[in-house]
């Protein structure tokens, strides 16, 4: 290995021991694959947003082996595949090992040295010659706590730039905004205890048996025998196993739940001294969703009108009701009103606060709210303001910077990133662990975007994704059981990350290339002391002090391994005990305005933004294919196992009229069309599916040439699960076209 140059040696020697050989003697990577364990520790899983506990089984420091922790509040001894299977990413023949710099059509292997005097002068040349809104990142929700501070700190308060957004957009940013409209703060208000507490659990575009297998498992173990109501357009595994499944046309739940609130009001069933003593709105609220009868909402949604009379007479008589949404709700062209029209349900029959009710939004990454939190993207750090004053002075004092170094405003969203690329303003981009070439919406177009620019960075674990084989230059980043760290899922439990297995080759940290970033760009000053994940642990701590997310009163990385992992709210003085291992906000009925109401948010629903017609006579659904999936496969497809259970290639589910109507029978590849482009799939003829409508799976690279580029005007997240296609039947085009 050559001689490491002195920026990467410096402070505690921690870059220069992440380079050595394993204590175990094993070559960088491999991990030893026989011999008992000599020690076990329990770490965060690093696959979705559940963050399960997985017992790490140790030789000699490092990792041979996993099962799921019996102990964690949070899966109870259970673990999906993709949990199973952790470890087997770690292993792949294509991990990125060291620097790569693209000279013409080749990537040659340079090392650190290099990599950082070109990351520096080619991006202080493109702000000097274009302007300090000429350069943009783009993060993600799948690393540490502690890396996404130091992203966004060394990338908008050290390097000086404006613009920087996560791919936490693209699955949890319409929670994020119906969050704050409505409680005045991003709070997931729930535990996963409620789904065991619950007399009613309504999903809402959720198909928690495949996307959040572990909490199916906790809502299977209620005692209280709940009625189970799915509400989603496909007969999904989840609808397969409900009380009671409402095949609703797409994108008309909002008309859907205006209505339940409505025959709500009707029955006489409004909690009025919850509303009166908690919310303020109520009373416009009710008037507008007047407008909404049964009968109306029966002509928008496909069901009757009897249906909607009775959703409504369910949820009055429920007792604990709790409302749970994913993706089908979160991407939409209306999302942040449809997931408040949940909220308002809730706040409107006082089920909120009290076990086994609220408005639950199940996150999608295992970070995405440490992203939300810390990420120092759409908020400022700790959940703040980038507008607020007080709140850019409260993170310069914490951090001891400047505060005129902290914008008064988040930059552009990622679409909007995109868009000024694809027009010239944005030249050079930095990508850190996400994959826009394959999982952004309309992907012909962010192809056109990043081949529109000057110079490309992309930091991956892999050296084989669509967006790194881009890359003008790769820094080969380490990956989850490679690094120290917290991650925080979706009921808000900060849990640990840990390094049980070595990085590849020449691969660092996240953590480690920031600080190297940080040093070559000359802003390393104010990082100084951030020699490690847990001093900015610390940091953190005081960044979250007297916000709804304070964390202070955790201790260290030590206290968080002792509880089990630890909610916030966590304040100085709080104490952690079995009975305070899974805590719900909201019981004292104070929310986060400043009058501590909660409010009714709603507006008219809007239609399709592309609606189907002669020419695209269907409407495209696209979502998880299988628990062995996970986005865009990245990982997934590492394990052998993995890769058994879900599917090999691209399909496409047709109900049987269709199919009928266009002769296509199953097993026949087909080409699937938007205006957008064209891909080829294999018929999948069922009735998961209505008349009218296709699924396909996400987790293809092929599916995303498909969708539309529409996003919520609020949240600005884009909305994938609907748009308007055809199918091809091969004799009429010639099969090979398009896949």
């Amino acid at each position: 290995m050559a001689k490491l140059p002195s920026f990467l040696q410096q402070r505690d020697g921690a870059l220069t021991r992440e380079l050595a050989l394993s204590p175990a003697g094993h070559g960088l990577g491999r991990l030893p694959e026989k011999g008992k364990p000599d020690a076990t520790t329990t770490m965060t899983c690093g696959f979705c947003s559940t963050g399960c506990g997985l017992d790490v089984h140790l030789r000699r420091g490092e990792a041979i082996g996993l099962s799921p922790s019996a102990d964690y509040p949070v899966n109870q001894g259970m673990a999906c595949p993709k949990g199973w299977q952790a470890l087997a990413p770690l292993r792949s023949a294509d991990r990125a090992r060291y620097p790569l710099l693209r000279r013409g059509r080749e990537r040659v292997r340079v090392d650190w040295h290099t990599a950082m005097t070109t990351f520096v002068e080619r991006m202080k040349a493109t702000l000097r010659e274009h302007g300090p809104e000429s350069v943009a990142f783009l993060g993600t929700g799948q690393i540490a706590t502690e890396e996404l501070v130091f992203l966004g700190a060394l990338a908008k308060f050290g390097m000086g730039l404006v613009h920087g957004d996560g791919n936490t957009r693209q699955c949890m940013a319409t929670a994020v905004v119906a969050h704050k409209q409505a409680f005045g703060f991003d709070a997931p208000p729930y535990s996963y205890a409620d789904l065991e507490e619950s007399d009613v659990v309504v999903l809402v575009g959720s198909n928690l048996c495949v996307a959040h297998p572990i909490l199916w498992e906790r809502l299977k173990r209620n005692p209280r025998s709940p009625r189970v109501i799915v509400v989603d357009p496909r007969r999904t595994e989840t609808a397969l196993a409900a009380t009671w499944h409402l095949p609703i046309r797409p994108k008309s739940d909002l008309v859907l739940f205006h209505a339940v609130a409505r025959e709500i009001i009707h029955l006489g069933r409004v909690d009025a001294d919850f509303v009166a003593a908690h919310t303020r709105g109520f009373e416009e609220f009710a008037a507008h969703v007047e407008h909404w009868t049964p009968e109306r909402a029966a002509l928008a949604t496909g069901l009757t009108a009897e249906d909607v009379r009775e959703l409504g007479r369910v949820i009055a008589e429920g007792g604990r009701v709790s409302f749970w949404w994913t993706m089908g709700v979160n991407q939409s062209h209306e999302g942040v009103r449809t997931a408040e029209s949940l909220i308002n349900l809730a706040l409107m029959t006082g089920n909120i606060g009290r076990p086994g009710a609220g408005a639950c939004s199940i996150t999608g990454q295992c970070n995405a709210m440490g992203s939300r939190l810390f990420g120092n993207t759409a908020s400022l750090l700790g959940g703040r303001d980038f507008k607020n004053p007080a709140h850019r002075a409260e993170v310069a004092g914490v951090l001891g910077i400047d505060e005129g170094s902290i914008p008064s405003t988040a930059g552009f969203s990622y679409h909007e990133i995109v868009h000024h690329i694809r027009h010239g303003k944005i030249k050079a981009l930095w990508v850190v662990g996400t994959n826009p070439a394959h999982s952004w919406i309309h992907q012909s177009g962010m192809r056109e975007a990043l081949d529109a620019l000057d110079f490309l960075v992309v930091e991956d674990m892999y050296d084989s994704t669509e967006t790194a084989e881009l890359a003008d230059l790769l820094l080969p980043a380490a990956g989850w059981g490679e690094k120290d760290g917290t991650f925080i899922n979706s009921e808000r439990r900060v849990g640990l990350l840990k390094k049980v297995a070595r990085a590849p080759g020449e691969a660092l940290a996240d953590f480690s290339i920031f600080r190297l970033i940080a040093d070559a760009w000359g802003c390393g000053e104010p990082f100084s002391s951030w020699t490690s994940p847990e001093r900015v642990f610390e940091v953190m701590k005081e960044l979250s002090r007297g916000t709804p997310a304070d964390i202070t009163g955790i201790a260290d990385y030590r206290a968080i391994d002792a509880a089990l992992g630890i909610q916030w709210p966590f304040p100085l003085g709080a104490v952690a005990t079995p009975e305070t291992r899974e805590r719900r906000l909201f019981e004292d009925g104070r929310f986060f305005h400043p009058d501590g109401r909660a409010r009714f948010v709603f507006d008219r629903p809007r239609p399709l933004p592309e609606p189907c017609d002669a020419v695209f006579p269907l409407q495209l659904l696209t979502g998880r294919g299988s628990a062995a999936q996970w986005h865009t496969e990245t990982r997934t497809r590492k394990s052998a196992v993995l890769r058994s259970l879900s599917p090999s290639e691209l399909y496409v589910e047709v109900h049987p009229d269709d199919a009928a109507r266009l002769g296509v029978e199953g097993g026949l590849r087909v080409l699937v069309e938007s205006r957008r482009g064209s891909v080829s799939a294999v018929a999948v003829v069922s009735r998961a599916v209505q008349p009218g409508i296709v699924f396909m799976p996400m987790h293809f690279r092929e599916t995303n040439r498909l969708t539309l580029s529409v996003f919520d005007p609020h949240s600005k997240q884009p909305a994938y699960k609907s748009c308007a296609v055809r199918i091809v039947h091969p004799r009429a085009r010639g099969a090979g076209r398009g896949g």
